[in-house]
């Protein structure tokens, strides 16, 4: 991996809501001021989920993404932005796909790619074949590359066959998301073969759902991967439950664990370069090979 840790910060995802948390941040003008505090600390990219501003459930909106975006450049224009295209809710390609029409000053550099299908505790996410497929092809064919999300060893074997099929290529960004209840757990073995059988030419990052973000964020850190890191994955700030965390609270604590291992956070322009992305300030997503 790298000397320089990316930290991958997530701060709204789906799920949580103000009757969960007070802290996490669900306007347009919430998300855009977490991302501002989370850059004046450093961070190296965002990873973005919408809300609708009537229900404050998700939305593929691109117009609810243009307006986050546009409030996150006024004050980054080297950030490096993600734009979710779950399937949590929503299973229609061309509505998953819309985020990724955003162009100019508004296009996102990445648009999260989770590889298969999996069950969460309550709810499912689907991802047909035909679907990451198309999705992969969208965002080839705009200059926007996938960020790749993988919860189980497989998913990153599909990558594989994405990369035969020439639909993905590197260098990529991986995130592992470990101690999801029906997919690879937050232990040193699942760990190490999902890092095993990454592509070559990959940067990855740890993620931990729950309790387990800080156990898989501080592995990450120590040996030397990245970290993905929010209230998308979890909204408490210690494993027993009993404080409620804000964003800046989690960041801190990354900064806290990296300073202690001697690792410098990876900047924006850092990313961009090794990821072969357009230098940003107007200019997104990956130059043409």
């Amino acid at each position: 991996m790298d000397d320089k840790l990316v930290i991958n910060f997530t701060p709204t995802g789906m799920i949580p809501t103000k009757g969960m948390t007070p802290h996490v941040p669900v306007s347009v003008s919430e998300i855009v001021e977490d991302v501002h505090k989370a850059t004046e600390l450093g961070i190296t990219m965002v990873h973005l989920h919408a809300r609708d501003a009537k229900t404050g459930e998700p939305t593929y909106e691109k117009e609810v993404y243009g307006e986050i975006i546009e409030g996150i450049r006024k004050f980054a224009p080297y950030l490096v932005i993600c734009v979710s295209l779950s399937g949590r809710n929503i299973n229609k390609l061309e509505l998953r796909a819309d985020p990724l029409s955003l162009e100019g000053f508004l296009k996102p550099d990445y648009g999260s790619l989770t590889l298969s299908s999996l069950n969460f505790n309550n709810t499912a996410s689907i991802n047909s074949p035909e679907t990451v497929q198309g999705l992969a092809a969208i965002m080839k064919e705009k200059g926007i590359v996938p960020e790749l999300e993988v919860f189980d060893i497989g998913m990153i074997n599909y990558s594989k066959y994405l990369e035969r099929k020439g639909l993905i290529e590197a260098p990529y960004y991986f995130n592992l998301l470990l101690g999801n209840i029906a997919c690879a757990q937050g232990d040193l073995l699942h760990t190490g073969i999902m890092v095993r059988d990454l592509p070559q030419d990959s940067l990855y990052s740890l993620a931990g759902i729950g309790n387990y973000q800080l156990q898989m964020n501080s592995l990450g850190i120590a040996i030397g991967a990245g970290v993905r890191v929010g209230l998308e994955d979890n909204i408490w700030f210690d494993t027993s439950r009993t404080t409620l965390a804000s964003n800046m609270d989690l960041l801190d604590r990354i900064h806290t664990i990296a300073k202690a291992n001697d690792r410098k956070i990876m900047s924006p322009q850092e990313f961009r370069v090794k990821m072969k992305l357009e230098p940003g300030n107007g200019k997104y997503g990956r130059k043409a090979s």
